[in-house]
Order: C-alpha cells, then structure tokens, then sequence
C-alpha cells in the first residue's frame, strides 16, 4: 500500500510538473533576433495548400530554409509547391538556388473517415510527426487549418516542453471560415502564439485572435 501510495504522489508531481513547463512554453515569447528564420510550412489537400502559398509568396528570402510538410498521397500540393519555388526563384535573384524541402506524413484523417479509426491514424501521424520535428527543429510552424498540422503542431510544442528549442507557432484560420472555426482550429487555438481569422465576426467570438482582414 505504501508503495502505491508513493508511486501516485510520485505520477501526481510529474504531472504537475509537466502542467507547469507547459504553461511557462505556452506563455513565453522571447523573441530573437536571427538573420533568417527555419521555416516548416503544412500544406493540406484542395484549398489549404493555395491559401498556405499565397501566405508564403508576402514573406520575404529571410524565411528559408522552408521545410514542407504535407500529407504522402498529396501529389497535388506537391506540384503547386514545386511550382510556386521555381516561381519565386524567377522573381527573386536572391534565390538562386531555392532552400526548401518535402516532408511527407501519413494523413491524420481522409474524407468520411470514421472518427474512431482518425484517432488511431491520428497516432501514426503523430508517431512520424516527432523524429521529423525534432530533426528539422524549425524556428516557425505556419499552418492554415489541414488535419496534418495536428500531430506537426503538438510535435513543435513538444519540442518547447522538453526544453530542446522553443517554437513559434502562427495559425491562420482559413478564408472559408466565417463564423465557426474549424476542428483543427479550435484543437490548435490555446496552443498557438499568434492565432489569425479573416472575418470580423471570429474576431468577435475570439477576441485573442488576430484579425488583419482578408490575408489571402
């Protein structure tokens, strides 16, 4: 019994623990100053990945390395983000040689999937989200609202909460968005550091969020 008793007290502090380094990651913004900023961007099937890029195409060569991460059947966003590089190169002399790669995760959930068996794909996601996160260590997650920047997201927060690197988050809810937010929004809405809608009345409801009109 006393072995229980002091294993649950033991479980109790760590959580507890965990509760607090989760909180200080969640409120602290120390901002350095860097010459360029590591850049991991979700991409997400139809619309997403066109919202996502026009996001990107207003930030300067200063965002580079841009690391993408989008879903392993996603060929479309994988044409329209090799496109929009060799683009931007053409545009830009400073980019010679454009810095960005593709990173490829299992889906967290396709169209009409249960929700039961999301949660296990969900998990798989999550399991190859951590090494590539922790691999790359980005300075910044840009996401737009796909299901696969779920798992990246609680990835970079991990990374905040073991003490490896602390990174910014920014979430941009999509334009389709008037006055609900998405299920990826509101899962990923208290842990992001700048969380952005497009329509006055999200503003309203949230009024933590960042409203700057239509961005995309």
């Amino acid at each position: 019994m006393g072995c229980v008793l002091v294993l649950a007290a033991a479980a109790g502090a760590a959580a507890v623990a965990l509760a607090l380094r989760l909180w200080l990651v969640l409120h602290s913004r120390v901002v350095v100053p860097r010459e360029s900023v590591s850049l991991m961007a979700v991409a997400g099937s139809g619309g997403h990945t066109t919202e996502l890029l026009r996001l990107l195409g207003h930030l300067s060569a200063a965002y580079a390395p841009r690391h993408y991460v989008l879903a392993d059947t996603d060929e479309i966003s994988a044409r329209k983000i090799h496109a929009f590089e060799l683009s931007r190169a053409d545009r830009d002399p400073s980019e010679v040689a454009p810095r960005y790669f593709l990173h490829r995760i299992p889906r967290s959930r396709e169209v009409r999937q249960s929700w039961l068996s999301t949660v296990l794909t969900t998990l798989h996601a999550a399991c190859l989200s951590l090494p590539l996160t922790f691999r790359v260590r980005p300075d910044l997650v840009l996401c737009n609202g796909p299901g696969t920047c779920v798992p990246v997201c609680a990835a970079a927060v991990l990374l905040g909460v073991l003490g490896v690197k602390r990174v910014t988050l920014v979430y941009v809810e999509s334009l389709c968005r008037v006055e609900h937010l998405s299920l990826t929004g509101r899962l990923l809405r208290p842990f992001a550091d700048y969380f952005l809608v497009q329509w006055p009345a999200l503003k309203a409801k949230y009024p933590s969020s960042v409203y700057l009109g239509r961005i995309v």
